[in-house]
């Protein structure tokens, strides 16, 4: 007879200290510097609350604007190539080929690599002297490309880095829905066409579907939050082409000590996500009702 005890609470303790800790406190008190002109510069002097001031005067900040395009062409773009190229290779992974096993793990080292780390990667890899990309393209009869100087390659250079990292993950998650899928499916469709198109098309890719939109929501949500790569290889540069929205907040709550304006900043990222979020799961649950 399975007789309770106190000491699954101990078990529990952890987990739950950890989340108000680290999760629940730190929301609650920055919703709170959200409405008060708190600055560490008049730490001595006390904060006022402001009521909306701060969410008032977002509309009108113009590096709000330019961040929120810089993050956007990432988020999409990033998001667009990680699930092409992630379902690529989960599709030519999903075929018996040898020496499969050995580049599967090779393929998700990627993912293992720190952001900040990769930044520094990237000065390397696009620097526009003695990069090696610009000595592949010009290798190939091509000019070199102005990553560090042009504001848009800089953004693009900051997506490449970032889809490169994150591509295993798409891998690895449809990798395993496409495995799921019986092979009687494939053997009655063989029966039809021979050609692998149609097949993909109308029996695995809707059979991945949810999996790709679990995916896409995923990445979505973390690439719109991008900060490390742009931070550690261009410095938010060339002038702020490359300073994202979660960039922008830092800045504004940790170099200039505006702690409510940054809260109320970061508040704004926490409602889109929770839009975003929201809007998904209500098409999931519409789906299989």
């Amino acid at each position: 007879m399975y007789k309770k005890t106190r000491a699954r609470y101990f078990f529990l303790m952890p987990g739950i200290i950890w989340i108000l800790a680290f999760t629940i406190f730190p929301l609650i008190y920055s919703l709170y510097l959200s409405f008060t002109n708190a600055n560490m510069r008049n730490f001595n002097r006390g904060w006022d609350v402001i009521g909306l001031e701060n969410y008032a005067s977002i509309p009108s900040d113009l590096r709000v604007g330019e961040t929120v395009v810089t993050s956007v062409y990432l988020t999409l773009g990033s998001t667009a190539v990680t699930l092409v190229l992630g379902t690529f290779v989960a599709w030519l992974f999903n075929h018996n080929l040898p020496g499969l096993r050995i580049f599967r793990g090779i393929l998700t080292m990627p993912l293992f690599a720190a952001p900040i780390a990769l930044g520094f990667m990237g000065l390397i890899l696009f620097n526009e002297t003695s990069g090696s990309i610009n000595s592949f393209i010009r290798g190939l009869g091509g000019q070199g490309v102005r990553w560090m100087t042009d504001s848009w390659s800089a953004r693009t250079a900051v997506l490449l880095l970032d889809a490169w990292q994150w591509t295993p993950f798409v891998f690895i998650i449809v990798l395993a829905a496409m495995q799921s899928i019986p092979d009687e499916l494939y053997e009655a469709a063989r029966l039809d066409t021979a050609s692998g198109w149609p097949i993909f098309r109308h029996i695995t890719f809707p059979l991945i579907a949810p999996a790709l939109g679990t995916v896409a929501l995923l990445r979505l949500v973390e690439t719109f939050k991008i900060l490390d790569i742009p931070l550690s290889m261009l410095g938010g540069g060339p002038g702020s082409a490359t300073q994202t929205y979660s960039y922008y907040v830092y800045i504004t709550g940790l170099r200039s000590f505006n702690m409510g304006y940054a809260s109320s900043l970061a508040y704004i990222l926490v409602i889109i996500a929770i839009i975003i979020s929201s809007i998904y799961f209500w098409r999931i649950r519409a789906r299989f009702e």
